[in-house]
């Protein structure tokens, strides 16, 4: 069942990660006129973390939830002290394996959806070991590709 590993970070809300923020907005359809100077500034801890004690960052791995847009390395960021709710993304514990995958409630089973046509749902039977371990509330990806050197 090993579909996708997760690498589990806490979150380090020591300090303030100040970035600037264009408060404005960033047109996705026809371009607009450049901010000529950018006055506010975003904390991103602050701003996806609204759980401190009970949230926690992964690294993805694993290419069952890629059709929800979700690649490998990807950074999800875990809250696990939300209750899950159906089609929730949550990292779950079956048979002391970690998966990402859609909650499915269903006539009182719970199903495991992955988001890869290459990769079936799990049924979660009386006989699992089953845990919902946190509900993803951010996905994290990297835009820019790696540039390798040649």
């Amino acid at each position: 069942m090993r579909n996708v590993i997760i690498d589990i970070f806490k979150p380090d809300l020591t300090t303030r990660l100040d970035l600037p923020y264009a408060d404005q907005g960033i047109q996705a359809g026809f371009p607009s006129p450049a901010q000529d100077y950018i006055t506010e500034s975003i904390d991103l801890n602050r701003e996806i973390v609204r759980h401190p004690a009970s949230t926690f960052y992964g690294r993805v791995s694993g290419d069952s939830m890629i059709n929800d847009g979700i690649d490998p390395d990807d950074i999800i960021v875990i809250d696990r002290s939300l209750e899950p709710q159906d089609g929730d993304l949550a990292v779950c514990c079956v048979d002391g394996e970690f998966t990402l995958k859609r909650i499915k409630f269903d006539a009182g089973k719970v199903w495991l959806i992955p988001a890869n046509e290459t990769f079936d749902p799990i049924l979660v039977t009386p006989d699992n070991r089953f845990e919902v371990w946190g509900v993803v509330t951010y996905t994290i990806k990297r835009s820019h590709r790696r540039r390798t050197n040649r």
